[in-house]
């Protein structure tokens, strides 16, 4: 059985299974800009509600340190502040209070460059950047070297998830890490940001399953 200690990011696996303790602190982001569309124009791509919904289930059920959702337009910020006021101040909240606890670590902002500011604000820190694609870069890092980064170090992560066909290369370039795609036993790369999201947090801050 697992059982959740006073310090939110600790886990005690039954006996046999190893015990490691997360040192960083870890955000993540989903970007709507600058996106690629399938034909790889540079597009703003659109809120999606199930988006919000299960990246912040997911973020809570790691214990992920806050989950932004970040877009430039105001008619998608008023849709972002309509949805997180039914779940955590209307009646969704009341219905499902599962759900307004992981609302409750969603923040909604403009830009990029907001989310790192508010991140540096809150922890002293700048966060080091993390893009995330399912193309593949000369520069990327790997699960295995980044999750021992988080269990080890006392630095500030934060993740980036883009929308549509991926973020603008230059955005990419940009981060101080691009983490290596998702890799499975197939030729089939096309996951929701939805489904990649659970994997990549999965792999990095999930049970320390490999020998550092």
């Amino acid at each position: 059985m697992i059982r959740k200690s006073v310090c939110c990011w600790k886990k005690y696996y039954s006996p046999g299974r190893r015990i490691k303790v997360r040192k960083a602190k870890v955000y993540i982001a989903l970007l709507h800009y600058p996106m690629y569309n399938k034909r790889m124009d540079v597009v703003t791509t659109s809120v999606t509600n199930l988006d919000l919904h299960d990246i912040a289930r997911c973020a809570r059920t790691y214990n992920v340190d806050g989950f932004y959702i970040v877009h430039p337009a105001a008619n998608q910020q008023e849709l972002i502040g309509d949805i997180l006021s039914y779940w955590q101040e209307g009646y969704g909240g009341s219905y499902n209070p599962d759900r307004r606890e992981a609302f409750a670590i969603l923040h909604r902002t403009e830009n990029l460059t907001r989310v790192v500011a508010e991140i540096e604000t809150e922890t002293g820190q700048r966060p080091l950047t993390v893009a995330t694609d399912a193309r593949s870069y000369p520069n990327t890092v790997s699960y295995r070297s980044l999750k021992e980064e988080i269990f080890t170090s006392d630095n500030v992560y934060l993740l980036l998830f883009g929308t549509g066909w991926g973020m603008e290369r230059t955005l990419m370039e940009q981060c101080d890490y691009i983490l290596e795609p998702i890799a499975a036993d197939s030729d089939y790369n096309h996951l929701s940001v939805r489904s990649a999201v659970s994997i990549i947090i999965d792999r990095l801050l999930g049970e320390f399953w490999f020998n550092p």
